[in-house]
């Protein structure tokens, strides 16, 4: 059903078994995903995110949702093929008509989606791809005789815009920009509204390179009685040619297809949002140019397909794997820098990403684009307060302001720094990035980034209670718990032992500049709040996750629901806040409750009713998101903290976390998960033990911070490749059934070619011996590194 190509595409061989699967395309414009079935979301930024294609109703401004319900009038990307000798009738790519096809394959690539169908004697091959600088889907689509005999066949376009606009919506066709031009006016009130909108790109055009032989503009009269699976416009074969006139739009063209035995037809065209005809000209001049317009149906140059390419081959992994999984090294050779530079490129397509994921996308960069880390924190950093606080959001133009989740009160983002600025240091040993002066956002006072990394932790410290434990405010890093302490009295003990750690690891950063005092004072601190944890949110064999305003622990033992949380227990693993007997507790714990076929789920059991003093989260329907999914997030943190022990003890319950954040190659896990591949969801459906008949089901959703910490994992834990002030260290806890492996790391501009070798007597192993170039090493860091030089290291692990 999945199948993996040598390029790195991903096939996908049902429209049935895995309906609604996903794959993605962006550049710094726009985003739009697609599933199996050619339905789509696409949104653009103008600069907030907007959509071009609407539902058939008002729709309400929201973020991309998870589980994304598509229905038959959703927007998508269509076209419907019938055969004038027998009137037979089908859609491609499968969607609306929805008719059993001789053959399906949905190709997911890097740079293009494609669809490869066989039906009726005919081969359609059917492919999107994007530009690099403009909002424009860029289609083609060819269509090839099997039959060996002479056919006419017609094809019809059905890209829906939907409702645009209750002040204002029509649509026509423009015979001189050979393209359906669907036409809106934002809606507004205030006046100020109407000067803000000047620029909006409120049009949506079709654009053909060649010339239609009738098109059709009004969705209803396209439709007609007979509705979508067979549209009362397509029986009559020529379309009406009628404008929208204050009626919700469509982009129909009809073209008619003669084919001589096994030859082909192709067409293309450009689907994008647009303020005014000199757009759409421009847009035809630049994808469709004006030599190949014309009925032979030659194929544009392909030159901005080349540009989209070299922008997403920008995702340089720093890492080619190969291990005995090969699901494993199909996604990370292919996949994981890709999504990883997605969120770090465009910032999850936002003018205002919350601050904890602006940071941790940043992190995942100083493996792909250490500058881009860089740029990110000073960016960042410029924007905190003189107090030390850091905003909810961090704004990246002059127009961009906080909106939704960020106008409410987290308290968590300050931690973010330290433990995201500690993986560029590794990386690139920049220690001197640190000195660096700048301003804050209500201060022209210049101080160092390590001035400013300080006030952060100072502000963290004021920010706890009497006894000692940090203020969670309306939420940390669950957005949700937004109830916990509304009061001002409430806490997370997640974000204190977050603090404890983050203290920690600035303590010897502190260190390495030879700020004794400081990095003494830091680590009492640490020590402190992890005594104070201990003290008031340790349950018997378990961390609670809080307590509320009201002075309740919760995610304790005598709760009914959300007894356990995962993130308290990965944390106080990484903050060295639990002993050994504690630590296993904890483990067998999140083991017993928490693990399931699907991956680590969030806490359990989920929520089934509000509970006020928690907060919405409770409100989330169960095994759903933050109410007890498998968060991967979250279960990344837990694999992070296995690995970060460097016992080696619990490596394979951290590569069992991991491993499960991509569906196996047996086929009952895939249809259960309904996910490819391709990208890592933010989250599977949880409540294993509520809801079994639905564990397992993908969110789809390709904006996570799992991602970078998945790479983060798995180079500088997993592979034990991780860089530090004197070079690379070698460190690896590969799984203890994995003989072999290989890997190449391209680390501060030198190329390490690393060969594993693993001794089967142990699961706990406890010596590395390390050869450089065939000479052993004393040790196992590797320093004097040349940038451009290429090493060949031998890894003995026994």
């Amino acid at each position: 059903m999945i199948d993996y190509q040598s390029n790195g595409q991903v096939r996908l061989t049902s429209p049935t078994d895995m309906p609604n699967a996903v794959s993605f395309l962006w550049n710094k414009q726009m985003m739009v995903s697609f599933n199996c079935r050619g339905y789509a979301v696409g949104q653009f930024m103008q600069p907030e995110p907007a959509k071009y294609a609407k539902g058939p109703n008002i729709e309400a401004t929201t973020f991309i949702q998870p589980e994304h319900p598509y229905y038959s009038h959703h927007p998508g990307r269509f076209f419907y093929i019938k055969d004038e000798a027998n009137n037979e009738l089908f859609s491609v790519p499968y969607a609306p008509i929805k008719k059993p096809l001789d053959k399906f394959n949905f190709i997911a690539g890097q740079s293009e989606i494609c669809w490869h169908i066989e039906h009726n004697q005919l081969e359609v091959n059917l492919s999107v791809t994007l530009p690099v600088d403009d909002a424009a889907e860029l289609w083609r689509i060819i269509v090839k005789d099997l039959s060996g005999k002479q056919r006419k066949l017609h094809l019809y376009s059905y890209f829906p815009v939907g409702y645009m606009s209750w002040m204002n919506q029509s649509a026509l066709f423009d015979s001189e920009l050979n393209a359906i031009v669907c036409q809106s006016v934002t809606p507004y009130q205030k006046v100020a509204d109407y000067f803000k909108n000047q620029g909006n790109k409120d049009n949506t055009v079709l654009i053909s390179q060649r010339r239609p032989d009738s098109f059709e503009t009004r969705q209803a009269i396209f439709e007609g009685e007979s509705g979508l699976t067979n549209p009362q416009a397509i029986q009559h074969t020529r379309l009406d040619n009628g404008e929208a006139k204050y009626e919700t739009p469509v982009a129909s063209m009809h073209f008619t297809l003669t084919l001589d035995a096994h030859s082909t037809d192709e067409l293309e065209f450009v689907f994008a949002p647009v303020a005014n005809k000199a757009q759409i000209k421009a847009l035809s001049d630049n994808y469709l140019p004006t030599k190949h317009k014309q009925s032979s149906g030659l194929s544009s140059d392909d030159s901005w397909n080349t540009a989209f390419k070299e922008y997403i081959d920008q995702a340089v992994n720093c890492i080619d794997i190969s291990t005995p999984d090969d699901e494993l090294n199909h996604f990370v050779n292919h996949w994981l820098a890709r999504q990883v530079f997605y969120h770090g490129d465009v910032n999850r397509l936002s003018t205002d990403p919350q601050t904890r994921n602006y940071l941790q996308d940043a992190m995942g960069m100083v493996y792909i684009k250490p500058q881009a880390t860089k740029d990110a924190f000073i960016t960042a950093l410029s924007q905190q307060h003189r107090t030390g606080a850091m905003p909810d959001g961090i704004l990246l133009n002059e127009q961009a302001e906080l909106k939704y989740i960020n106008q409410v009160p987290h308290t968590d983002h300050c931690v973010w720094l330290v433990i995201c600025l500690q993986a560029y240091l590794d990386e690139t040993n920049d220690y001197s990035f640190l000195q660096q002066t700048l301003p804050f956002k209500d201060s022209s006072e210049q101080l160092s980034v390590f001035e400013h990394i300080n006030l952060a932790l100072e502000w963290l410290v004021k920010q706890r209670d009497h006894h000692g434990l940090s203020y969670i405010a309306q939420g940390d890093w669950c957005d949700p718990m937004n109830m916990v302490g509304y009061k001002g009295k409430g806490v997370s003990s997640w974000l204190s032992l977050a603090t404890s750690y983050a203290l920690r690891l600035w303590s010897i950063v502190a260190e390495t500049l030879q700020e004794h005092e400081l990095a003494e004072q830091l680590s009492v601190l640490a020590l402190q709040i992890n005594d104070s944890v201990n003290q008031h949110c340790w349950d018997g064999n378990w961390f609670a996750r809080g307590i509320t305003d009201d002075g309740v622990k919760f995610g304790i033992s005598d709760d009914v629901e959300g007894r356990i949380y995962a993130n308290p227990q990965s944390f106080a693993l990484l903050a060295n806040a639990s002993d050994e007997q504690q630590s296993q507790s904890m483990i067998d714990q999140v083991q017993q409750q928490l693990f399931t076929p699907f991956g680590l789920m969030m806490l359990a059991p989920s929520y089934t009713q509000m509970r006020e003093d928690v907060g919405r989260v409770t409100q989330k329907y169960p095994g759903s998101a933050e109410n007890g999914s498998v968060y991967n997030h979250a279960a990344i943190f837990y694999a992070y903290a296995l690995y970060d022990e460097h016992s080696n003890k619990r490596k394979d319950i951290a590569w069992q976390v991991m491993s499960k954040m991509l569906p196996s190659s047996e086929q009952g896990d895939q249809v259960a998960r309904g996910q490819l591949p391709v990208f890592i969801p933010n989250y599977y459906r949880g409540a294993y033990f509520q809801h079994p008949d639905v564990a397992g089901k993908s969110s789809q959703l390709f904006n996570t911070g799992t991602v970078a910490w998945y790479y983060r994992c798995l180079i500088e834990k997993l592979f034990g490749l991780q860089g530090c002030e004197r070079g690379l260290k070698i460190a690896p806890q590969l799984p203890s059934n994995w003989p072999r492996a290989s890997v190449k790391r391209r680390f501060r501009g030198a190329t390490f070619e690393v060969y594993y070798k693993q001794s089967q007597s142990s699961e706990a192993t406890s010596t590395v011996k390390v050869r450089l170039n065939g000479q052993p090493i004393v040790g196992n860091i590797i320093d004097d590194i040349e940038a451009g030089k290429h090493y060949k290291v031998y890894v003995e692990l026994s």
